[in-house]
């Protein structure tokens, strides 16, 4: 006989808290029907992932879902966002495009990440950075009702809150900056850059920056510009065209008025594959419907990712991602 304290059926969240939930994902439905944006289906699996130094795919292989196929022994991958799909949308005439699907990440677990999780995205053809900060603006004051953002440069948040300019400081300076804010990390023998940023923004920034009014973070470094634009501020320094909405300490969205030269696209995700390479990790696909659509022509225009798990931690007040997922990862 199966030994019944395996299996626990109860959902961690309360059914009150997925009747909120529920609540909530109409309120997100009914923003974008106002606005006129479509909601779109793309596959979870696909030969295409995201190449990102951090987020780690799920793979597959091709042979469990076509047995026969000329590509069975290549991998495949659930997707960690819609992103390259949605965007092959755009390249074939779509406007003003939202889903809200899974998406799957390996190693992401706690209170604020789940393997399987729930991903809004969006898109919308002819917006500028300007305009893509706006929209997100529209959205959280809306969805959240917490009052409209607080936009500040990534530059500020660090200056009001690590007491470090996040450009121009060294890597001795921000290891310094760490020991100041008591974060507990330990930089070994040749610390990043990028990585000392990361620690600081994660253990400083979020938790202080967004407690009473949520704020977006914009004009980030452009080594972490991921799929953004850059150029060059008025300071003279190249920026990522990149933009984060944070509330109660918690990051909600990314956002990125979006690269659209494929050669550049090809050179980003060269650079990736060889950090990943260099930290012991496997390359990911080089090659992508993406990069195809890229070089057929991606219009100009803005995208935002959302964490909906996080939206409804904040929505609800919950402490942890447990309280508004039926059945977590633990439970699944």
């Amino acid at each position: 006989m199966d030994d019944v304290s395996q299996f626990d059926f109860r959902p961690t969240a309360t059914l009150e808290s997925l009747k909120a939930r529920a609540e909530l994902l109409q309120r997100i439905h009914a923003f974008f029907q106002t606005r006129d944006f479509i909601h779109v289906e793309t596959p979870l699996v696909s030969r295409d992932t995201v190449v990102d130094r951090h987020i780690e795919p799920v793979t597959l292989k091709r042979s469990a879902f076509h047995p026969g196929n000329l590509f069975a022994d290549s991998n495949v991958f659930l997707q960690t966002s819609p992103e390259f799909a949605m965007k092959r949308l755009l390249a074939a005439g779509a406007n003003a495009i939202y889903q809200i699907c899974k998406a799957f990440r390996q190693g992401e677990s706690g209170s604020r990440h789940n393997p399987e999780f729930t991903m809004l995205e969006w898109y919308r053809t002819g917006d500028d950075y300007q305009s893509g900060i706006d929209l997100l603006a529209d959205f959280a004051e809306a969805v959240l009702g917490r009052g409209r953002p607080k936009t500040i440069t990534y530059r500020q948040a660090f200056l009001d809150h690590a007491n470090v300019d996040p450009f121009s400081a060294s890597i001795p300076q921000l290891i310094q900056a760490c020991q100041s804010n008591n974060v507990p990390y330990e930089p070994g023998d040749a610390p990043e850059r990028a990585d000392l940023l990361n620690v600081l923004l994660s253990e400083v920034i979020e938790p202080n920056i967004s407690t009473t009014l949520p704020h977006i973070i914009f004009d980030w470094p452009a080594d972490q510009a991921a799929l953004a634009k850059t150029r060059t501020n008025e300071q003279g320094i190249e920026v990522a065209e990149r933009f984060e909405l944070y509330a109660q300490g918690l990051e909600l969205a990314n956002g990125y008025h979006e690269l659209l030269d494929a050669d550049e696209l090809q050179r980003r995700t060269t650079q990736v594959n060889q950090q990943r390479i260099d930290d012991g990790k496997p390359g990911l696909p080089s090659g992508s419907h993406l990069l195809s659509a890229m070089r057929h022509g991606l219009p100009g225009c803005s995208g935002v990712a959302v964490g909906v798990d996080r939206l409804a931690m904040v929505v609800l007040e919950k402490n942890s991602i447990d309280e508004v997922i039926a059945f977590p990862f633990s439970k699944a």
